[in-house]
């Protein structure tokens, strides 16, 4: 197959010591970012990405990507050994995790954690390698109508199908559309909201926006809860992991399910945490002893892990063929791609195939890499949370102090990270979702100039977004998107009158 041999040139790509060094490094730093609980996948990938500037695009994605793959591992360790999720997707994690630790299975725990996590990613990438290709093809078709309705789709989805309330995501969404606008209009030239500021001609930089939100909105909010660890120790031999590896086939549907549901979110807005509550709930609902869930149950661990990351990884593909960010993460690899020159979409696959199939090749053994890593290291890991917050903290705000100056090599990003720091602090305090905000930053430009050159060309007619069967079809799956909570009521209610109507008998 076509999809084989290419992947077989990215091996070759990635196969070089320099890359595979990086790999390593980027696990590593990954391992730590997600054991942390002030940092996390999007905050490590943000704050470490100006470091890759200089480096080639496709050993800059591999470092980044194995950050991205360290941190889904790494947060698995907090929420186990000591009951505090290392992530937002590890919070189902401990509802089983934990309490197997305090029974003396921590190892057990941990080893199922990591190969359930293993093999929802694999299954990630298997998805990538043969339908992101498919989807690209598909894409070449799409003009500025088709690519404003797949924008259309992917900001209607977020505030359909999102988990948060849907006025905080719109508010959410809203703010990082009118931050987009800022600077100099593509299309006209015209300044826009700069306030006779210099400074502001270049608009808001979203990599200097995103540091500031996710990094020091969330050292704030960490500092502020004062957290203390307290957990239990933890050591994995080979006698522990392949006992438990003999035991998980019995568990194969779990996998496979909590996989499905993982890709399907993770292609979908829906995201790794909502993959890890649903993957959970349904292997709760499917389970022979569903009372035993919350006790110590090895499925309660197995869910929620192979889940997550099979939404985390599947969430790159329409960030790879679409050019549309399906998590926070690939929203920030998306600007990164942008700021080496490379153009996220269908055209990558034809004008980059080097770097796009060097980038699956590591995935591949990224994942392998970590599974490795994390079996072999979670003492050391686990010990990095004894190390008091008050000396933590500090580091973290000089790397993201460094990261934004680097941006711009100007002094007045370090001033606007601190304050979108303090406007991500009050977003999580008001329990605001971030992801919206850092998604309409991101795109509000693109799908902006997609809109306009459709109106351009179409003279202002709305109706050119109906004027065939695809551009209609994915308008039309946006709308019912959007308005999905209303449509879902509106049956549910009318089941309940049918109910109440039907007669009962004695």
């Amino acid at each position: 197959m076509q999809e084989l041999s290419a992947l077989y040139d990215g091996f070759a790509v990635v196969l070089s010591w320099g890359n595979i060094g990086l790999m390593l490094v980027g696990i590593l730093l990954g391992i730590v970012v997600g054991v942390l609980p002030g940092l996390g996948g999007p905050n490590g990938v943000a704050i470490l990405l100006p470091l890759t500037f200089s480096m080639h695009p496709t050993s800059a994605i591999i470092l980044l990507s194995c950050i991205y793959w360290g941190a889904l591992f790494g947060g698995a360790i907090t929420s186990i050994l000591f009951n505090i999720p290392g992530e937002a997707w590890s919070v189902a994690t401990t509802f089983d995790g934990y309490p197997m630790a305090q029974q003396g299975r921590a190892g057990q725990a941990l080893t199922s954690a990591f190969t359930g996590s293993f093999f929802g990613a694999l299954v990630g990438v298997l998805l990538i390698t043969f339908l992101a290709p498919a989807v690209a093809r598909f894409a070449l078709r799409f003009g500025p109508a088709e690519f404003f309705a797949v924008y259309l789709l992917t900001f209607c989805s977020f505030i359909g199908m999102g988990r948060e309330s849907k006025p905080k995501i719109i508010i959410a969404m809203g703010i990082g559309f009118a931050l987009a606008a800022v600077g100099m209009d593509t299309v006209s030239g015209d300044l826009r909201m700069t306030f006779g500021s210099s400074e502001l001609l270049r608009g808001f930089d979203f990599l200097v926006a995103v540091i500031g939100l996710f990094g020091i909105g969330e050292i704030l909010l960490t500092m502020e809860e004062g957290v203390a660890f307290k957990g239990n120790k933890a050591r994995i031999d080979l006698k522990v992991v392949f006992k438990t590896w003999a035991q998980l086939p019995r568990y194969w549907l779990v996998l496979l399910r909590s996989s499905a549901i993982g890709c399907w979110l993770g292609v979908t807005p829906g995201g790794a945490i909502a993959a890890s509550f649903m993957g959970y709930g349904i292997a709760k609902k499917f389970a022979k002893d569903p009372d035993s869930f919350g006790k110590g149950n090895v499925e309660g661990v197995l869910a929620p892990e192979t889940a997550a990351h099979a939404a985390g990884t599947s969430a790159l593909l329409p960030m790879l063929a679409l050019g549309i960010p399906g998590s926070a993460t690939a929203a920030v690899l998306l600007g990164g791609l942008m700021i080496w020159g490379l153009q996220p979409g269908p055209l990558l696959f034809t004008e980059q195939k080097d770097f796009v199939w060097g980038l699956i090749a590591s995935m591949y053994l990224g994942n392998l890499a970590g599974l490795i890593v994390v079996l072999s290291t979670v003492p050391l890991f686990a010990a990095i949370l004894r190390i008091p917050f008050s000396i933590i903290a500090p580091l973290i705000l000089v790397v993201c102090a460094i990261g934004a100056f680097t941006v711009h090599n100007a002094s007045f990003d370090i001033w606007l990270m601190l304050v979108f720091g303090v406007v991500g602090y009050l977003f999580k305090k008001l329990q605001y979702p971030l992801a919206p905000l850092v998604l309409a930053l991101v795109l509000g430009d693109r799908a902006e100039d997609a809109f306009r050159q459709t109106m351009l060309i179409s003279s202002g007619d709305l109706s050119v977004f109906w004027s065939n069967g695809l551009v209609g079809t994915i308008v039309t799956l946006a709308l019912l998107a959007l308005f999905w909570p209303l449509l879902s009521a509106g049956v549910a209610r009318l089941r309940k009158g049918r109910n109440n109507l039907s007669p009962r008998y004695p």
